[in-house]
């Protein structure tokens, strides 16, 4: 028996052993494959939610169907264009048409619009599309449970398509939560919730598909596109992250685009709404520069790293950039210690800070970084400032350029204020065609050496050899400041 006994603490201790190996084994085979971690972490992100049940329940009664009535004079062309023969003058029944109908006023239209929007708190006000209220004579709001409430615009702001309205209710009402849109990340699952062609309360779902969108809509466009479904009607409705949040306003689709909408990221319309219920309008800060977006050519030509910033094209004299020292051809890389990626980054965070409120600007000067404290103006709807271009004589580089007259101003439609020379003529098939210049185009600098006579442009050109290279820093009219390379 004792043999036996210590056979078997043998035999457990080789178990032990073996077992302790084959761990070690593997441990270390897996150090080889990561693959299978990757796979077993990427299994979290695959996932698709079993159902948006809840998240429809609970914010669908903050969800309203907006109903408007608008008058359109005069009947519209539509009605002007069935008052009159299908055939024009042609027409050998033309003086009929015109003796029965031509001299008989129009009536006015009414036309009928749906929308949606959503409760933000409990004393009745809902944001929307300002597309959906605008002009309208009479706005009727429904909520979910069948309840019908007369609406007033609280306000509105055309510049970002948001409106304020409010409804009068007794009881407390059911109110959307607002999310944050930059946490927002593409791939997320999203649902919108609307009206789409008068079907109330439709739930759709789909994905961020790309953020910081550019569509043409405004000065302000940043949306959030998405392939949840979005059709007239959903306009004003929320965008909800899967926390029941309020993301987004779901805003805009493509003509004939399937799968393609853009709503306004939450973020960007809080301070507008805050702005729209305290006074009903928005006042926006002001910074008086002309800017422009860095090409490749130009980050390289101010020694720019990573094209970050925004270049100065113009500074309006008497504005606040003017005043505290900016000037053009700066690069403006931050404004309150907030990088500036981009043109539209630079206005959003000029417009969203407070009139009279001081700001400091960092830039880029000559290659020297510099802090400048700006205090930020109203900005004025009404100022237009056109960013003109010039041009100016020629050479054997195949350019003829000129001083700027008042000639040459009014061919060429630029203010006889602007510095440098302008280009008037541009021989074909030459260096310069070649490399992309053109008649109007006002040279700044060659070679980072500053031109503004037609006599220092050429004494410029003669100091470079044949073969070097010639680097110009021009202004055209629509683009900007562009950097025009060739070689002599």
């Amino acid at each position: 028996m004792k043999f036996i006994k210590k056979i078997k603490n043998v035999s457990g201790r080789k178990v032990f052993f073996v077992m302790t190996f084959m761990a070690v084994v593997l441990l270390v085979i897996s150090s080889f494959y990561p693959e299978a971690d990757i796979e077993a972490k990427s299994d979290n992100y695959l996932t698709v939610p079993e159902s948006f049940s809840s998240l429809a329940e609970l914010v669908s009664p903050a969800v309203v169907n907006i109903r408007t009535v608008k008058t359109i004079k005069g009947g519209g062309r539509v009605f002007r264009h069935f008052s009159r023969s299908p055939f024009g003058k042609d027409d050998p029944m033309y003086d009929f048409f015109e003796k029965f109908f031509g001299e008989q006023p129009l009536r006015d239209f009414k036309q009928r619009s749906l929308g949606s929007g959503f409760i933000i708190d409990k004393d009745g006000y809902i944001v929307t599309n300002n597309h959906v209220v605008e002009n309208a004579d009479n706005i009727k709001v429904k909520l979910k449970n069948g309840k019908e409430f007369d609406a007033k615009i609280v306000g509105k702001d055309s510049n970002t398509d948001l409106a304020l309205i409010k409804i009068k209710s007794r009881r407390n009402l059911p109110v959307a939560k607002l999310g944050d849109s930059d946490s927002l990340k593409i791939g997320q699952w999203v649902v919108a919730i609307g009206s789409p062609f008068g079907l109330e309360h439709t739930v759709t779902a789909g994905i961020v598909s790309a953020k910081g969108r550019v569509i043409g809509s405004g000065p302000y466009d940043d949306f959030i596109q998405t392939d949840a479904s979005i059709n007239p009607g959903n306009s004003g409705g929320p965008l909800l992250n899967m926390k029941g949040e309020v993301v987004g306003i779901n805003t805009a689709i493509i003509a004939g685009g399937h799968g393609i909408g853009f709503a306004i990221p939450i973020n960007l319309a809080k301070g507008v709404i805050e702005q729209l219920k305290q006074s009903g309008k928005v006042t926006r800060g002001w910074l008086g520069v002309a800017i422009q977006d860095l090409s490749e050519e130009l980050a390289e030509y101010y020694g720019v790293k990573g094209k970050n910033g925004v270049l100065v094209a113009e500074v309006f004299p008497g504005d606040p950039a003017d005043e505290a020292g900016i000037k053009p051809k700066d690069i403006i890389l931050e404004v309150n210690n907030k990088k500036v990626k981009t043109g539209r980054d630079l206005t959003t965070m000029i417009a969203n800070t407070g009139v009279g409120k001081l700001v400091k600007i960092k830039l880029l000067r000559n290659g020297a970084e510099k802090t400048v404290e700006v205090k930020i103006a109203k900005r004025d709807a009404s100022k237009v400032y056109a960013d003109k271009s010039k041009k100016g004589p020629e050479d054997e580089l195949g350019i003829r350029v000129s001083k700027i007259t008042p000639e040459i101003s009014r061919r060429f439609n630029i203010t006889s204020e602007v510095k440098g020379v302008i280009v008037v003529a541009i021989k074909p098939k030459s260096k310069a065609s070649e490399a992309g210049l053109t008649a109007g185009d006002i040279i700044k600098e060659i070679n980072r050496i500053g031109i503004n006579t037609a006599n220092k442009y050429h004494s410029q050109i003669r100091k470079i050899k044949k073969g070097e290279s010639i680097e110009m820093l021009i202004k055209r009219i629509n683009a900007g400041f562009i950097v025009i390379k060739m070689i002599k």
